[in-house]
């Protein structure tokens, strides 16, 4: 195979040295990544393992610098000015200032992926070091291996919580989660539905009158009925239409739900680079949940509104970081775009020691929210789970990861094993098919998301 012009020159006499190997034979430990960084006073590459996570803090200290990720149309340039889909971690490639950071200096070889022709560079350490002589070597990575996250004891929770905002306050935290933090009591919305849910003679007339009880949500509900994705016969004239015609009691109590919730605090301003917002994702999330609550077989389907629900509130914490540790938030989101392989649960934990889904799941108990939805939001990101409710866990963890591998900016994905569709009782095959017709109609489901920021 034969190299690209400005990788053969980039590597200069060191070509020589260099064998090819599929990225996937390739020593994961030895594979490097380039960053692409820049701020007001310019650009800057940062040569990492592939597998560690940038702690963009530390390495704005140490050059007393304030970088962020280089913007995706900034890097496009940079990309097809040298004739590649990705840049290989070769400095001469762009000519910027470089920084390398120490767990790469140990390698006993280094790679080099190639992710248009999938093949990995793979170079003895010396070569990379005399690529490498003018860069800056300085320490700002964190092995990920060595970042505990919290995924399966939710009693620990609430002391994590209380830890990590002890250690931006300086504080000691004894009240109640809600009282703590300052959050807002349940919308009153939003605990006439959970009355509502809870009540065995509940009609479609008691929802009618909730919904319409608020202006702005009954909008959004007959907005959300006439939308194309419903196809709905006949003009949607009213909250009732809606419920009755096209939606269903189920489907319009968690969608009122949700947006009950999600209006609660507000969105913030700041988000990574990237990712889609935060209503997108919720419905992303929704549609899936009850896309594979709907194919499961009958003895094992758990309920569609709820798996729904779960869908919708699933990154709810993404708002409670927002609000819970504001001045950090900002660096949350930095990190999260420089480490777009690594999941973000690993990157809250490291910089603040709890997680979005920790929180979420702590401040949905104290709302007295069904434990189904709970149990979900707080185990979503892992496979393994099999406590309490453990169904709707997996059923927004695969939909995440089907997501996710057919482009949708959620975050890191992970493969998805057999034994996953079989605890489901899914074939992947249509499951798979499914979701390939979901990400189709996608422009349904981001007019349906408009509608909800309105």
């Amino acid at each position: 195979m034969e190299l690209p012009v400005s990788v053969q020159q980039a590597l200069g006499a060191s070509a020589s040295d260099v064998s090819l190997r599929r990225v996937s034979q390739a020593d994961p430990d030895t594979v490097v990544r380039m960053v692409l960084l820049n701020d007001e006073q310019g650009p800057v590459q940062a040569v990492v393992r592939q597998g560690d996570l940038i702690d963009l803090e530390r390495l704005n200290k140490a050059l007393g610098r304030d970088l962020r990720l280089m913007k995706r149309r900034e890097q496009v340039k940079v990309r097809e000015r040298a004739g590649l889909a990705e840049l290989p971690a070769l400095p001469s490639l762009t000519g910027w200032p470089t920084v390398v950071d120490q767990a790469v200096i140990g390698l006993p070889s280094v790679s080099l992926a190639l992710a248009d022709q999938d093949v990995a560079l793979v170079m003895p350490a010396s070569d990379f070091q005399g690529l490498t002589a003018n860069a800056q070597r300085l320490a700002f990575t964190t092995a990920t291996a060595s970042i505990r996250v919290n995924l399966d004891d939710a009693g620990k929770d609430r002391d994590q919580l209380h830890v990590a905002i002890q250690k931006f306050t300086g504080l000691r935290i004894q009240q109640r989660l809600e009282d703590t933090l300052e959050l807002p009591p349940l919308p009153e919305t939003a605990q006439r539905i959970i009355h509502l849910r809870v009540n065995p003679n509940a009609v479609m007339g008691d929802l009618v009158d909730i919904v319409e009880s608020d202006p702005s949500l009954a909008a959004q509900v007959v907005s959300w009925a006439s939308s194309s994705f419903y196809a709905a016969a006949g003009q949607v004239r009213s909250v009732h239409d809606a419920v009755s015609r096209v939606l269903g009691f189920d489907l319009v109590m968690n969608l009122a739900m949700g947006l009950a919730l999600g209006r609660a605090l507000k969105q913030p301003q700041d988000h990574p680079d990237g990712y889609v917002d935060y209503w997108q994702q919720a419905i992303w999330q929704a549609q899936s949940a009850g896309i594979l609550a709907s194919m499961m077989p009958r003895g094992q389907r758990p309920m569609f509104g709820l798996a729904y629900l779960a869908g919708l509130l699933h990154n709810f914490g993404y708002l409670l970081l927002a609000q819970v540790f504001p001045p950090h938030f900002r660096l949350v989101c930095r990190s999260l775009e420089v480490n777009p392989h690594i999941d973000s649960s690993v990157i809250e934990h490291h910089l603040l020691g709890v997680t979005r889904e920790q929180m979420a799941a702590q401040l949905m108990d104290n709302w007295s929210m069904p434990s189904e939805v709970v149990q979900a939001i707080r185990y979503q990101k892992n496979a393994g789970y099999e406590g309490p409710e453990s169904v709707y866990a997996r059923l927004l963890w695969l939909g995440r990861q089907l997501l996710t591998a057919r482009g949708i900016a959620l975050g890191a994905g992970e493969p998805v094993s057999d034994d996953m569709y079989q605890s489901l009782g899914l074939e992947r095959e249509r499951v798979e098919a499914q979701f390939d017709e979901l990400v189709e109609s996608r422009d349904s489901v981001m007019a349906m998301a408009g509608m909800m920021n309105q």
